[in-house]
C-alpha cells in the first residue's frame, strides 16, 4: 500500500499471476481425474413414464491413425479431435499412433419388444504405437461366432402387387430383430423354431464378461 492507500501496482500483478497458477494447477488435476474414470459401457432402466426399457450397451470399434497434438500434464490430446488420453507410453508432440475407439447405443424397447437405437459419436478409449497392437486389441473385442436362436416366426406383408417376408429373430441379449427373407427361406422357416445365425459379439472393454450380440447373416 502507497500512503495515500492505494494499492501499488506491482502487488497487483504478482496476485493475479498466482492466481493464474492456481486455476492452471486445478484445470490439469481435473482433465487427470477425468482421464481416469473408465466405467462400463452397460446400463439399463426404465423410460421417464415408466413403459419402455432403456438400455446402453457397446455397438462397435474400429482403429483409426493419428497424432500427438500438445502434452498436458501426464496426459496429451490427440489429433484430428483432440481428444485427451493418458500418456502411458511416453508418447513427444508429433508422433504417430494408432486409436481404439468404440460407438455404444442407446435402445429402447416397448410393451411389443420393438426396439429404437440412437447411436454415440466414436469415443477413444486407448492407444498403440503400432497398428498391429491395436488390431489385436479389437479381434478380442469384436468375436464372430455361429450359432441358434431363437426364431419367433415368419410373415409377409403386402402393399399394392408386391409382397414381402420378414424373420423375427430373438438375439441372446433378448432384444428382436426383423431382417428381410427371399420366398425359399420363408418357407424353410416356416415351421422351425430355431435358426442358425452368424452373429457378432461385441464385447464391454471395461468388463469383459458383458457383450452384445449383432446379427451378421444366416449360417444356412
Amino acid at each position: 500500500m502507497t500512503r495515500n492507500g492505494t494499492r501499488h501496482p506491482r502487488s497487483g500483478r504478482k496476485f493475479r499471476f498466482a492466481a493464474f497458477l492456481a486455476l492452471s494447477l486445478l484445470a490439469v488435476l481435473l482433465l487427470n481425474a477425468c482421464s481416469d474414470n473408465e466405467q462400463s459401457v452397460f446400463t439399463s432402466g426404465t423410460s421417464v413414464d415408466g413403459q419402455d426399457m432403456v438400455s446402453r450397451v457397446p455397438w462397435d470399434y474400429r482403429i483409426i491413425e493419428g497424432s500427438v497434438g500438445d502434452l498436458i500434464g501426464s496426459d496429451m490430446t490427440i489429433l484430428p479431435d483432440n481428444e485427451l488420453m493418458p500418456n502411458d507410453e511416453n508418447y513427444a508432440t508429433g508422433d504417430k499412433v494408432w486409436a481404439l475407439q468404440y460407438m455404444d447405443a442407446e435402445m429402447t424397447t416397448d410393451a411389443n419388444q420393438r426396439s429404437s437405437v440412437h447411436l454415440s459419436s466414436w469415443s477413444t478409449i486407448k492407444t498403440f504405437k503400432t497398428e498391429g497392437d491395436a488390431k489385436k486389441d479389437m479381434d478380442n473385442l469384436k468375436i464372430p461366432i455361429t450359432t441358434e436362436v431363437d426364431l419367433v416366426g415368419v410373415y409377409k406383408t403386402q402393399y399394392k402387387d408386391k409382397t414381402r417376408n420378414f424373420a423375427v429373430l430373438e438375439l441372446p441379449s433378448g432384444n428382436r430383430i426383423k431382417q428381410p427373407i427371399d420366398d425359399e427361406r420363408y418357407k424353410a422357416l416356416e415351421k422351425k423354431k430355431k435358426v442358425s445365425v452368424k452373429l457378432e459379439e461385441i464385447h464391454d472393454f471395461a468388463d469383459y464378461d458383458s457383450a452384445y450380440a449383432k446379427f451378421r447373416g444366416w449360417a444356412s
